[in-house]
C-alpha cells in the first residue's frame, strides 16, 4: 500500500510554522549530535550524565497512590510508539487497540476523559468523534523526563474529572552551571520494518538553555502468531523546541514550540488515521523561595491544535463492488480541535502545613468537514459543531505528622459549559441531515471534587499504609455528547446525558526492608450516572450505531507487586492487577473490564552487562456484558487467557554508549487482548473478531549520550 504520510511539504500542512519546523528538525538534530560527538560546545560533564545498563521490566509505586518513572528508559516489550503503549508497562493499565499504534489507554477498566492526561501541564485533546486520535496518540513518551500516575480521585491540582487517574508527562528544566551541553540519541530497528530514531539535545549556561527534541518512528503491517498479516502500519514524527531563561537560581521562564504528524492503519475500523497534525505552544513562568511562607508561584499558558484526517483510501483500497463492505466508496472526514488553557498556582508553607492553591481554565472548539471521493473534503467548508469552556479553583493541603505520617486533603470547584453549534444533525459523512432541536443551546454545570487521605508510617514494620476517600464529578466530553447516533424521534445525547459522579475508597501498603520490596493498592467505588455507550445495527445492517445513557455502577479491584534481590546480581519481581465492575442499573457486568493479569520478571546485572526476562500471564475473561438481542456494550464475547514470554539484554560499551536487544513474544504465541475489537468494519475481519497482537518480534537499540 502507498505510504502517503503528509509531511510539511505536502498540501495538508497549512501553516508556515509547521513547514519551517519540519524542514529544520533533522538538520538541527544532526547538527547538535555532531557537535556533541566532536567535543565542541556540547562537551558536558560525563560524570553526571551516563547511561544506565538495564532494560526495565516493571514499575513500582513511588509513594502511596503515586507512580513515578522515567519514560526515557527502555522497557520490555519493544519501546513504545505512543503514550498508550507505554502506560501498559504499569500494573493496572491496559488499552483499546485497533492496530499497531495509537492505543487508547485504560486504567482499572476506565478510559476516555476519566483519565486526565497532561503533557507539560497542558491538555492535548483529540478531535475524532470515535477516539481514533485519543490524547495519548499525540504524546511521544521519550520526549519527556518523567511520568507520574496518581491513582483514583486523589488529587485536585490538575483539572476536573480525573475519576480513574491523573497522568502527567513532564519535562524538567535544564540545569547548566556553566556553558556546556549534552546530547542523547537513539536508533532502534526491529521486525516488520520497525525503525525509530530520536534525539534530545540541549545547550546552555547558568542564564538559560536551548533544548531540541525530535523523533521519527515507522513500522509496516505486523504478522500475528499465526503468520497472518494485520493491517497496522504507521509512520509518525514529532519535534519540540524549548527555550529557557534562568536569570536567577529561583527564576524560570520557559517557552516551548512543538509540531508533529503521522498516519496509522487500523484493522478494527472502517477508516485509517492518515493525518495526526499537532501544533503546540506553551509558556511557563516560575519563581521559588519568595519568602518564609510563600514558597513558589507558577503560571502556565498553553495552546494545542489537533488536525486529524481519517479516510478509507490512503492506506487501504475501497471496493465499490463489495456489497458486504460498509464503506465501499472513497470517503474522508477531517476534524480539528483548538485548545487554549492556563493555570496559576502558588505554594505556601508554615510549620507542618503546606498548601497548594490556584485557578485553572480551558476553552476548546471542535470543527469538522467531510467529502465523498478522494480528497474532496479539502474543498468543503469547516463547520464548528461544539465549544467547551471550564474555569476551576483548587486547593490541596498537607499536614505533616510525627515520623513519615501525613494527612492530605483537597477541594476544587469547576464551572463547565458547552454550546451545541450544530445547525443540523447528520451522519459521519454529512448526509441524512435534519434540523437540530438544540442548535445554539448552552449547557452549564458547577461541579465539585475533593479527597481526604491519611498516610501512616507503621512503627512495627518498615512500611507505610494509606487510606483515602475521594469524590469526582465529571462533565460529559465531546465523544459522549456529540458522537452518538442521532435517531429520529429520540432526544440527543446532548439533551439527556448527565455528569458522572464517582466516590471511591483507596487503600494500600508499601513495605521496604533489605532486599525485599512489596506493595499493594486496592480500591472500591460507586459511580452514579456512569456514562455508558451501547451499540447496535442501524438502518443499514452493515453499519453499527451507538447511543449513550446514564447508569449506576460499582467498581473494585487491586494492584500488587514486589521485588526480591536474590543476590548482588540477580533480582526477581512480580505484579498482579485485577479490576471488577458491576452495572447495578441493569444487574449485569460492566463492559470492557480487563481480565486478571500477572507479570513475572527476572533480571541479571553485572558490570556493564544486564539481561532480563518478562513472562506476562493474562487470565481468560468470562465475566462480560453479554449481548442482549442485537445490542451490546463493546463486550462481544468472552476472551481466552494467554501467556507471553519476552527477553532482552543490554551491554554498556562505555558510560556514553549502550547496545540493547530483545525478542518479544519469544514463543510466537497467537493471542488477542480482551479489549482488542475489530467490529464489523475491520480489514479482512469478521464481526466481533478480535485483533491479534504481533507474533515473535526482534528489536535492537543503540543509545548514545554525551
Amino acid at each position: 500500500m502507498t505510504r502517503n504520510i503528509r509531511y510539511a511539504a505536502s498540501a495538508r500542512v497549512r501553516t508556515a510554522f509547521t513547514f519551517n519546523v519540519h524542514r529544520m528538525r533533522w538538520k538541527l538534530a544532526h547538527a547538535a549530535l555532531l557537535a556533541g560527538l566532536s567535543g565542541g560546545v556540547l562537551a558536558a560533564d560525563h560524570s553526571q550524565h551516563e547511561l544506565a545498563p538495564t532494560v526495565i521490566t516493571g514499575v513500582a509505586p513511588a509513594a502511596s497512590v503515586t507512580v513515578v518513572t522515567d519514560p526515557k528508559i527502555p522497557r520490555q516489550p519493544v519501546p513504545a510508539s505512543d503514550a498508550g503503549d507505554y502506560l501498559q508497562t504499569i500494573p493496572g493499565f491496559s488499552a483499546v487497540r485497533g492496530g499497531g499504534s495509537n492505543a487508547d489507554p485504560v486504567f482499572r477498566g476506565m478510559f476516555g476523559s476519566r483519565l486526565n492526561l497532561l503533557s507539560n501541564g497542558g491538555v492535548m485533546l483529540g478531535a475524532c468523534p470515535s477516539r481514533m486520535d485519543s490524547p495519548s496518540s499525540y504524546i511521544t513518551p521519550q520526549n519527556f523526563d518523567s511520568l507520574t500516575v496518581i491513582k483514583g480521585p486523589q488529587t485536585v491540582l490538575w483539572g476536573p474529572g480525573a475519576s480513574a487517574a491523573t497522568i502527567l508527562f513532564e519535562r524538567e528544566p535544564e540545569n547548566f552551571t556553566e556553558l556546556g551541553g549534552r546530547v542523547d540519541a537513539s536508533l532502534l530497528a526491529g521486525s516488520e520494518g520497525r525503525f525509530d530514531s530520536a534525539i534530545d539535545a540541549a545547550t546552555g549556561s547558568s542564564q538559560g538553555y536551548l533544548r531540541l527534541l525530535a523523533n521519527h518512528s515507522t513500522s509496516n503491517d505486523y504478522q500475528d502468531g499465526n503468520g497472518d498479516d494485520v493491517h497496522s502500519q504507521w509512520e509518525k514524527w514529532s519535534s519540540d523546541l524549548v527555550l529557557g531563561w534562568t536569570p536567577t537560581a529561583d527564576t524560570l521562564v520557559e517557552l516551548t514550540v512543538g509540531t508533529g504528524d503521522g498516519e496509522t492503519a487500523y484493522a478494527g475500523r472502517g477508516m485509517d488515521g492518515t493525518q495526526f497534525e499537532r501544533q503546540s505552544l506553551a509558556l511557563r513562568v516560575a519563581q521559588e523561595n519568595l519568602g518564609e511562607v510563600l514558597q513558589k508561584v507558577e503560571a502556565r499558558v498553553y495552546y494545542n491544535y489537533a488536525d486529524h484526517v481519517m479516510d478509507n483510501y490512503t492506506l487501504r483500497q475501497p471496493n465499490p463492488n463489495d456489497v458486504m463492505m460498509p464503506m465501499r466508496n472513497p470517503m474522508a472526514t477531517n476534524v480539528d480541535r483548538r485548545t487554549l488553557g492556563g493555570r496559576l498556582a502558588s505554594t505556601w508553607q508554615w510549620g507542618a502545613y503546606e498548601l497548594v492553591t490556584g485557578v485553572d481554565a480551558q476553552t476548546n472548539e471542535h470543527r469538522k468537514r467531510s467529502g465523498m471521493g478522494i480528497d474532496t473534503y479539502r474543498d468543503a467548508s469547516w463547520v464548528k459543531d461544539a465549544e467547551f469552556s471550564q474555569y476551576g479553583v483548587f486547593g490541596e493541603l498537607t499536614r505533616r505528622l510525627e515520623g513519615e505520617s501525613r494527612i492530605i486533603s483537597g477541594l476544587r470547584a469547576d464551572r463547565v459549559s458547552v454550546t451545541d453549534e450544530r445547525a443540523q444533525l447528520c451522519n459521519m459523512m454529512g448526509m441524512a441531515c435534519r434540523v437540530n432541536p438544540t442548535a445554539e443551546d448552552k449547557r452549564s454545570d458547577t461541579l465539585g471534587s475533593g479527597f481526604l487521605r491519611y498516610e501512616h508510617a507503621l512503627a512495627s514494620l518498615p512500611a507505610t499504609a494509606y487510606v483515602g476517600l475521594g469524590h469526582s464529578q465529571r462533565f460529559p466530553d465531546y465523544w459522549e455528547l456529540f458522537s452518538a447516533a442521532n435517531q429520529v424521534g429520540k432526544p440527543t445525547a446532548y439533551e439527556t446525558v448527565e455528569p458522572e459522579k464517582t466516590t471511591q475508597l483507596d487503600v494500600g501498603l508499601q513495605y521496604r526492608s533489605g532486599p525485599v520490596e512489596a506493595w499493594v493498592s486496592a480500591y472500591a467505588g460507586e459511580v452514579r450516572d456512569y456514562i455508558l455507550f451501547s451499540y447496535g445495527p442501524g438502518a443499514n445492517p452493515l453499519h453499527t450505531i451507538s447511543w449513550v445513557n446514564n447508569i449506576d455502577a460499582r467498581i473494585a479491584g487491586a494492584e500488587l507487586g514486589g521485588s526480591y534481590k536474590l543476590t548482588d546480581n540477580w533480582k526477581a519481581d512480580a505484579s498482579l492487577a485485577y479490576a471488577w465492575g458491576e452495572n447495578t442499573t441493569d444487574e449485569r457486568a460492566m463492559p470492557q473490564i480487563p481480565p486478571l493479569e500477572a507479570r513475572f520478571g527476572l533480571g541479571y546485572e553485572r558490570g556493564n552487562w544486564s539481561a532480563a526476562g518478562l513472562w506476562r500471564v493474562v487470565a481468560a475473561q468470562t465475566r462480560v456484558a453479554e449481548m442482549q438481542g442485537n445490542v451490546t456494550s463493546k463486550d462481544f464475547d468472552e476472551s481466552s487467557g494467554f501467556g507471553v514470554l519476552s527477553l532482552n539484554a543490554a551491554y554498556r560499551v562505555s558510560k556514553n554508549f549502550k547496545l540493547s536487544a530483545g525478542v518479544d513474544n519469544l514463543l510466537d504465541k497467537a493471542y488477542s487482548e480482551h479489549l482488542n475489537q475489530a467490529g464489523n468494519a475491520g480489514v479482512g475481519m469478521s464481526a466481533s473478531e478480535r485483533i491479534n497482537e504481533p507474533g515473535r518480534s526482534l528489536w535492537a537499540r543503540m543509545d548514545v549520550s554525551f
